[in-house]
């Protein structure tokens, strides 16, 4: 119960920026060529995965960071049983990339694993970065009033329908003392892992869309917060176009 109180105190601080802050907001808007998702599936139980989040973690201080590609990390629970309960994991995130690797031809779902634009990336290991194709994919804006999350997004290909949208909380130094499992003994630490996750369809026609969606509850409370937004097709897990950023310091 006092964990609980402390994640909804800190929700509501993070809803409830400072006066200025709040009038204006916080915008955040991608060119019109695609801004790659990096979407690392990762799991304190998995003892190869510690190598995996660090190179995410390092992505933080890349001069590309959301302008030139937006990190995720989704941990997966389908480790659990191995004797470390992952407390960042969720089914629903496991299922995502079991349907990125369907779409891409994948026979399995392995830890860690790293897809860009919904194609799976092995080159992370050898790559400090990441390029995008640049294909232009079209506009995507977003503005954060509280907990309120407004999209608008302008498509380059006019014969896109009923787009939907994906908002995700993210958490930045984020620690864990690991006590079972492969990691035992081991204390992991983790960035723009994704907290929680909402998905609403877009409304419009001829290309361009609109909508709006809540900023999910963390999960988990975390030191620092950042948002991470995209677009793809409806009943398709690839995205088409993304966008992301810090939210206020609390």
């Amino acid at each position: 119960m006092f964990r609980t109180s402390l994640l909804l105190l800190a929700f509501a601080a993070l809803g409830s920026a400072p006066s200025g802050a709040q009038k204006q907001g916080y915008e955040f808007t991608s060119s019109a060529t695609q801004n790659p998702l990096v979407e690392l599936y990762t799991s304190e139980g998995c003892s190869s995965c510690p190598p995996a989040d660090r190179w995410l973690s390092g992505l933080a201080s890349s001069r590309g960071l959301w302008t030139d590609f937006v990190p995720v990390a989704f941990h997966v629970d389908y480790w659990d049983y191995i004797g470390w309960e992952d407390r960042f994991a969720s089914p629903d995130y496991s299922a995502r990339q079991r349907e990125l690797a369907a779409d891409g031809g994948a026979r399995t779902v392995y830890t860690p694993g790293v897809f860009v634009d919904g194609a799976a990336w092995p080159g992370w290991r050898r790559a400090g970065a990441v390029r995008g194709e640049g294909r232009r994919t079209g506009r995507l804006n977003v503005r954060v009033d509280g907990l309120h999350v407004g999209v608008r997004f302008d498509a380059a290909d006019e014969t896109i329908s009923r787009p939907v949208l994906h908002v995700a909380l993210l958490g930045m130094g984020l620690e864990s003392a690991v006590k079972a499992g492969e990691n035992r003994g081991r204390k992991l630490q983790h960035d723009f892992v994704v907290l929680g996750l909402t998905s609403v369809p877009l409304s419009g026609d001829g290309g361009s869309f609109a909508g709006a969606a809540t900023l999910p509850a963390p999960r988990e409370a975390a030191d620092r917060y950042a948002l991470a937004a995209w677009i793809s097709a409806r009943g398709r897990a690839a995205p088409i176009q993304a966008v992301g950023g810090f939210l206020p310091a609390i």
